[in-house]
């Protein structure tokens, strides 16, 4: 993804020797040796820059107990410096858990920090970044009681093909495909080519060729107009908060038809949304509201007291750059993140309504595992201000978020904040409990009214919300196989002092 703010690249030398500058003067953190190969000098940098910018920075142990160089320990200096990361992210407990609030429940992976070399954040094989580059087939597949086509990415391959979610697969690359080939069907998700035999959601057979190959899509995957009872719904899904170059028009563009029709209640769709940019988050919260609530705490971005009282002197090796990746002049010299205001008011967001939809009484949203980061931050800020309901299932639990560093080739994004909304709630590392639990019924499309979580949507809308009648129910659980989805969320309008 094409990340404004991130820091040019320095050299490996400068960011060693200025961190253990920095830290001549820091009682409490003990200077890093003066010498050793370029992979404990990394080790230490992920340290140090931890130590002061790390959200739970106050439960790390000084450098002498902490040792980063006991990581150099493999011929694989990535795999070392995540062992390190994940260490450092599993230092503070939850004490609602028990567990830390970086606990994945997967060994050796941090549920929200990652180090990206370069592959993670670009439009690589088999993603769609967050400008919505992506490089794949465009579609990705479930495994339940049958094989279908869990979603399709518009302007891709599988989207020219007219392929749709809900589609029934029998055959790839003709061999007939079932319930127990989730390994041939990847293997073949892996190729440059692949030939589908489809059963259509009007029951029509048919063939298609695919070729994996590079496209710009959209995050919009389906916006309509439905009714429940005396009310007309607006139904929008949305895969994903890119940058606003990508994401502005066509969510405008949805949320000026629902004006237009004048629907009075929206169904958002964020069950395969992992987040993004919180400038994103923010254009859909605007759409959302009414203008009533111009001027009023949408959320506010809590950094730690270091970061606050501007005592992350660390940051002064990283340079500041502004949205079209320029250097920023700042009393006299170039700005570095250490300039950055990290202050609660000045990262106090308010509404600011967007767009003519003004009927807005009540907002359902689609909800799953999936969805995570700046999707959950749009259901939090909304909710001391409007009737905000969750279909679905527990959503990811994630209100914290983060700004990349750059230490030698790498970027490294741990957790730099938590958000809260104007309630100031916000203790949702577990997840948001959905209010009506439904499962995820990929036998239909998107915008279908049969569909298990839009049927319930529907129902609740129209005061009807125990009944399902006619809505079928998924008979296991899902195995899904596809283009990854970035789940995170990144703050790209910091400012100075």
């Amino acid at each position: 993804m094409k990340q404004t703010i991130l820091i040019a690249l320095l050299s490996c030398a400068t960011v060693f020797v200025s961190c253990r500058k920095d830290h001549d003067t820091d009682t409490e953190t003990p200077v890093s040796p003066t010498d050793g190969t370029r992979e404990q000098l990394t080790l230490d940098s992920i340290y140090l820059y931890a130590k002061q910018i790390y959200l739970w920075y106050d439960a790390l142990p000084d450098y002498t107990t902490f040792n980063p160089r006991q990581y150099a320990t493999g011929s694989n200096v990535l795999t070392n410096y995540e062992k390190e990361l994940y260490v450092i992210t599993q230092s503070k407990t939850n004490p609602a858990t028990g567990y830390s609030y970086e606990y994945s429940g997967y060994a050796g992976s941090p549920k929200y920090s990652f180090i990206d070399d370069g592959s993670l954040t670009g439009a690589r094989l088999g993603t769609v970044s967050l400008t919505d580059k992506g490089d794949d087939f465009g579609l990705s597949i479930s495994i339940s009681a049958d094989v279908r086509i869990r979603y399709v990415n518009p302007n891709s391959s599988a989207a020219q093909a007219g392929l749709a979610r809900g589609f029934k697969i029998t055959q790839i690359n003709g061999t007939t495909v079932t319930t127990s080939s989730s390994t041939f069907i990847q293997n073949a998700l892996n190729g440059t080519t692949m030939s589908m035999t489809i059963v259509d959601n009007g029951g029509i057979t048919g063939k298609v060729n695919l070729t994996k190959s590079n496209y710009t899509t959209n995050p919009v995957l389906k916006t309509v107009v439905l009714t429940a009872g005396a009310q007309k719904v607006g139904y929008l899904n949305y895969s994903r908060f890119s940058v606003m170059s990508s994401s502005q028009a066509p969510l405008e563009s949805a949320f000026s038809t629902f004006a237009t029709q004048g629907v009075t209640a929206l169904i958002i769709d964020l069950r395969y949304n992992g987040g993004g940019y919180t400038q994103t988050a923010e254009e859909m919260i605007n759409l959302i509201a009414p203008s009533t609530l111009n001027d009023k705490t949408m959320y506010t971005e809590y950094f730690n007291d270091l970061l606050q009282n501007g005592k992350a002197t660390i940051l002064k090796q990283q340079l500041y750059l502004d949205a079209n990746g320029n250097t920023v002049d700042y009393n006299g010299h170039k700005a570095t993140y250490a300039d950055l205001d990290y202050s609660i008011s000045g990262n106090t967001y308010s509404f600011k309504k967007v767009g003519t939809l003004n009927t807005v009484k009540q907002v359902i949203f689609i909800v799953s595992g999936n969805t995570a980061s700046a999707s959950e931050l749009v259901i939090n800020s909304l909710k001391p201000y409007l009737p905000v309901k969750l279909v679905g299932s527990q959503t990811y639990g994630k209100p914290v978020g983060f700004f990349g560093v750059k230490i030698d080739k790498y970027t490294v994004y741990m957790s730099n904040f938590y958000m809260q909304n104007a309630n100031g709630d916000g203790n949702y590392f577990q997840g948001m409990t959905p209010d009506i639990v439904a499962s995820d019924d990929v036998t239909h499309d998107f915008g279908d009214a049969n569909e298990n979580c839009i049927a319930a949507a529907l129902n609740y809308i129209s005061g009807h919300p125990s009944g399902k009648i006619g809505v079928a129910t998924a008979e296991a659980p899902l195995i899904h196989m596809g283009p990854a989805s970035f789940t995170g969320m990144i703050e790209d309008r910091m400012h100075t002092k």
